[in-house]
């Protein structure tokens, strides 16, 4: 039986674009953390992503799998170190220590990077953007600097905005079986 399956990477390209856009407004320095921020990275940025991996690795995609699980849990421990300390569960991370955990979070998606240079430019770009994003938010965690930190927020939005791209490039060109929004596919080798 050779059943058709849906395509869960618009899903977990949603929940990554719409979350990371929402919290980079915030770096950009527009608005505060707030409800909406935390809601959306344990929901939409969390869980939905953590579902689209699941359904990857249904696929047989490694690559999906592994992406899509580890940023659906990125946004839930970012989510976690962010409540916990003012819910009394955990002491506050230093601004030094935040930023080894956003480094970390950059190295894997430099390496995970090197893993779209077969695909499409659309999702080389996303994970391009989002190792820049990661690496200069540890900057700015090891500086202090807030010129960077509104540095990284414009970023993240801009990476955030190709993940949602992306998304509805890959609904629409299915659903209308052309493409609508073009992504850059790679040359037939």
């Amino acid at each position: 039986m050779n059943e058709k399956l849906a395509n869960p990477a618009p899903l977990g390209l949603m929940g990554f674009g719409m979350t990371t856009v929402l919290l980079n407004i915030h770096n950009a320095g527009f608005f505060p953390i707030d409800a909406m921020v935390l809601a959306m990275g344990i929901f939409y940025g969390g869980i939905a992503q953590v579902i689209a991996g699941i359904m990857e690795y249904r696929k047989g995609n490694t690559f999906g799998l592994t992406a899509f699980t580890s940023y659906g849990l990125f946004w839930l421990t970012l989510v976690a170190l962010l409540v916990m300390p003012k819910m009394g569960w955990a002491d506050t991370s230093p601004a030094g220590f935040m930023a080894w955990y956003l480094f970390m979070w950059g190295l894997f998606t430099c390496f995970m990077f090197f893993g779209t240079l077969k695909a499409n430019r659309a999702l080389q770009f996303v994970f391009l953007s989002l190792t820049v994003l990661f690496w200069l938010l540890a900057i700015r965690d090891w500086t202090g600097s807030v010129a960077i930190g509104h540095l990284a927020g414009w970023e993240g939005i801009i990476c955030g905005a190709s993940a949602i791209y992306l998304a509805m490039a890959e609904v629409l060109n299915e659903r209308c079986g052309k493409v609508v929004l073009p992504i850059g596919e790679p040359k037939a080798a």
